[in-house]
């Protein structure tokens, strides 16, 4: 059920989510860890208003990266 309604948030604030993976915890039973790749800057757009709100969802929620787009391709 919270993986459902994490991904609802997403959903609510047209937040495009390009990668969805799943490991078990190894301390306990039932219980995963969830890594999602997801198109935005952690600071502006839906993306800002999505974090606090997916918070409210998870035991532990955890940014490993946050990068901004890029405007041109080099060496093209």
């Amino acid at each position: 059920g919270a993986l459902a309604e994490v991904l609802d948030v997403f959903r609510r604030y047209n937040v495009n989510l390009t990668n969805i993976g799943s490991r078990p915890s190894k301390t306990r039973n039932w219980e995963y860890y969830f890594f999602v790749d997801c198109e935005g800057h952690v600071e502006s757009g839906g993306l800002a208003s999505v974090i606090p709100e997916v918070r409210q969802h998870c035991l532990q929620l955890n940014v490993l990266g946050s990068f901004p787009r890029a405007t041109e391709v080099l060496g093209a």
